[in-house]
């Protein structure tokens, strides 16, 4: 079995420099090669990881050292480089989203499968410890059946001037298509598979070119509907995430895009709280009951017998570069895994591309413009 897997980068940015030390925490991972059309960022990074360095792409794909490309391009070059390389014979892990049309992303997992490669678009979001916690509760009903949901993301845009390829909807997609994607594929993995039922895009004033800065969609799963919000229109210093789901016992919030703290307010039972003593390390706790409390409330027409009414406060804001770097490192170990064995069942594969995507682009194309 092949100890070492080597890697290739397409796309020197900023946020592939991130991965790519994220990537080399893991023991027989080796940047071999990194391509870009801007060769002086290609030096730059190739220098720094000990790499070869390419401007041509068709040149890069032909290095036979090469086992696994990850692309970290924009996102209308995805569908094409990510074809290019499994075309090569190269495994492929990409950023989101897989393409700009759901039929392009099913092309790219037809293709993978057929020449028995590993492709996958890195959705890492489903390897935060918190997203397993959340899904454990859901999935065991501690707090009751699920109701509502949103996520907010007021994110800044202080970064992103008026001619930026991300306010083109021909090279990003959309909103919904370029970020959305990761939001839509975790509430699916808690919640099960999503309908949009209405979608809304707002275009920014005062401008001369047309720019969607803000956009909302109501999605229904099975056992609810959750709202998602996106606006880029903050200044960074102002820029933040929340996520709350509401069931019938309490409320889970999670902070920031990638969730870092979590607090749980609810009805709970001895029992259920002894799980989350397992299923949580180290929380402060709240207790808004005392002994002598009346134990039994209604809600949705049902008694609902409770021995605590607690707050449960989890995790720190400080530590969001430290769990991004972990949770890309789980994510290409993950990966790596199923490439030395396919028998090994993936966090993520090729479907949560395809179906995190659709959710997107039918949010795309059903969002009224104002």
């Amino acid at each position: 079995m092949k100890k070492e897997l080597n890697i290739g980068i397409i796309g020197a940015g900023g946020f592939a420099a991130f991965a790519s030390k994220a990537f080399l925490q893991i023991p027989g991972i080796k940047i071999s090669a990194v391509t870009d059309i801007n060769k002086s960022i290609a030096e730059k990074m190739a220098k720094e990881l000990n790499a070869e360095v390419y401007v041509d792409l068709d040149s890069f794909l032909k290095n036979i050292k090469i086992d696994l490309i990850y692309i970290a391009t924009p996102p209308f070059l995805h569908y094409q480089q990510s074809k290019k390389a499994l075309l090569a014979g190269k495994h492929v892990i990409c950023e989101k989203p897989a393409a700009l049309k759901t039929s392009e992303a099913e092309e790219l997992q037809t293709l993978a499968r057929s020449l028995d490669l590993l492709y996958v678009v890195n959705l890492m979001q489903r390897y935060n410890p918190l997203y397993d916690i959340v899904k454990t509760i859901v999935k065991e009903k501690m707090m009751g059946n699920f109701l509502h949901g949103f996520f907010e993301n007021y994110a800044s845009d202080e970064n992103l001037n008026v001619n930026h390829w991300f306010w083109d909807r021909l090279k990003s997609g959309g909103i919904f298509i370029e970020h959305g994607v990761h939001f839509f594929d975790m509430f699916s993995g808690w919640l099960g598979e999503g309908k949009v039922l209405s979608a809304v895009q707002m275009q920014r004033r005062g401008i001369k070119k047309e720019l969607t800065d803000r956009v909302q969609a109501t999605v229904l799963y099975p056992d609810g509907i959750v709202n998602f919000y996106h606006g880029f229109d903050q200044p960074t210093i102002l820029d933040r995430q929340e996520i709350r789901l509401q069931f019938e016992k309490g409320e889970i919030t999670l902070y920031e895009w990638v969730p870092v703290k979590m607090k749980l307010h609810g009805l709970f039972e001895n029992e259920q709280v002894k799980k989350l003593h397992k299923l949580i390390n180290g929380f402060s706790i709240t207790h808004h009951t005392d002994n002598s409390a009346n134990k039994k409330v209604k809600g949705r027409f049902t008694d609902i017998l409770f021995d605590d009414h607690i707050t449960i406060e989890y995790g720190n804001i400080s530590e969001k570069q430290n769990r991004y770097r972990q949770i890309l490192t789980a994510m290409m170990q993950d990966q790596w895994s199923w490439i030395k064995d396919h028998t090994h069942i993936r966090v993520i594969d090729d479907n949560n591309a395809v179906e995190s995507l659709r959710i997107a682009e039918t949010a795309t194309s059903l969002a009224q413009k104002f």
